[in-house]
């Protein structure tokens, strides 16, 4: 209630707000807008909801709540809940905004960083036997830029490896020491 007024506050329109700048960001990240919207609201009210519950308030259909729910939960991002006495499953989202980044960016290295790293790999394995076959300075220019390339996505990985085996607490001290401005000036330091 706002002081004062005896009104109750209505917190709808900042969670639709909300709701729909989160499937914005969501969709710029390669996933479905309703999946980051169905996030963006189990999120934002911060209890439990059944699938009705899901398209009712974003005014989606079954199946499109269902499989982004579906999705939530295979993320880790989402989980399950019964109350007792009710036969409907309950979702709700991960509060820790720490755990979510952690989950998101695993999948997302896990569906985008792997399977261009084994691309690259092939593709580096089948040019190995022209630059043995013919000693040429091209396939070996071509093997240099790919090497270079997988080098730096296996960096990307590793880091991400380490920097998201933390516990939430430890990832946050972790991300607000790297976001200091620490480092020497012409080292990456901001002005």
């Amino acid at each position: 209630m706002p002081r004062g007024s005896g009104k109750p506050v209505s917190l709808t329109p900042a969670q639709d707000r909300f709701i729909a700048a989160w499937g914005q960001m969501g969709s710029t990240w390669g996933i479905s807008r309703t999946m980051a919207e169905v996030h963006a609201l189990l999120f934002i009210v911060g209890q439990p909801l059944c699938t009705d519950d899901v398209m009712e308030r974003l005014a989606i259909s079954r199946g499109n709540a269902s499989m982004s729910l579906r999705a939530l939960v295979d993320w880790g991002i989402v989980s399950r809940e019964h109350k007792r006495g009710d036969r409907k499953e309950y979702y709700v989202a991960e509060p820790d905004s720490w755990s979510i980044l952690r989950a998101v960016v695993q999948e997302r290295i896990r569906r985008e960083i792997h399977p261009v790293l084994a691309v690259l790999s092939e593709i580096r394995d089948s040019t190995e036997p022209t630059l043995t076959a013919t000693g040429g300075s091209d396939v070996a220019e071509h093997n240099r830029r790919l090497d270079a390339m997988i080098g730096v996505l296996h960096t990307i990985d590793k880091v991400a490896e380490h920097f998201l085996e933390l516990p939430a607490q430890e990832l946050r001290d972790a991300a607000d020491a790297l976001s200091r401005d620490t480092l020497p000036p012409g080292k990456g330091a901001r002005p």
